[in-house]
């Protein structure tokens, strides 16, 4: 088994063991986007949008995946939507890369109804995280300090808001370590876990 299968593996029984860990369900299609499994990606994107309706990244793989099973209506309505979806939350990456999708499957380039838009002072937080299914939006707020003195603490601090942070070391961070069985006294263990959080919040 190479490392891509054995991850592959990894996240197909964090998904199974949590059928609500939006994680498992995205890390796991986008793995399965990697090996050509496009068929079971679309599968596991399309739960992690019934988890998370406002998590844009997914759209964009979802439409990547039914582009390359050849179903290209599935793909632009999915794709018009995750555009729909991306502006409003000012996700400007995966906007912009299903603008490119859609214009690739012969449609017109949907129109930003935020571009032209100015930003209201003193509306939300003013932090924009970078976190894969982030759901604050313009309401995220950057954590006062550092969460570790590290390298990857600065990188958290810079990159991922309070509530994001809060979420993965309450929450998702122990699921992690039950579902996978981690035991962190070891070095494979604390490799495991740190890959983990990095892909959780999108530091990688």
């Amino acid at each position: 088994m190479n490392a891509l299968q054995e991850r592959i593996g990894q996240f197909r029984k964090m998904a199974s063991d949590d059928p609500d860990n939006e994680l498992g369900h995205f890390r796991l299609g986008q793995l399965l986007m990697e090996d050509g499994q496009h068929e079971d990606a679309v599968k596991s994107l399309r739960r992690t949008l019934e988890l998370s309706p406002q998590f844009s990244k997914v759209f964009q793989l979802l439409g990547m995946c039914l582009s390359k099973l050849g179903r290209r209506e599935d793909a632009v309505k999915v794709l018009r939507e995750g555009f729909a979806v991306a502006d409003e939350r000012g996700d400007n990456i995966p906007r912009d890369e299903m603008a490119k999708l859609l214009v690739g499957l012969g449609e017109s380039a949907p129109v930003s109804h935020k571009a032209d838009k100015p930003t209201i002072v003193g509306a939300g937080g003013g932090f924009h995280c970078q976190r894969p299914g982030c759901l604050e939006g313009a309401h995220a707020h950057q954590l006062p300090k550092p969460p570790m003195s590290d390298e990857v603490g600065k990188k958290i601090y810079a990159q991922v808001c309070a509530r994001c942070w809060e979420y993965w070391l309450r929450d998702l961070s122990i699921k992690v370590i039950n579902e996978m069985r981690l035991d962190l006294s070891t070095e494979q263990g604390c490799t495991t876990y740190d890959q983990m959080m990095r892909e959780t919040l999108g530091l990688t």
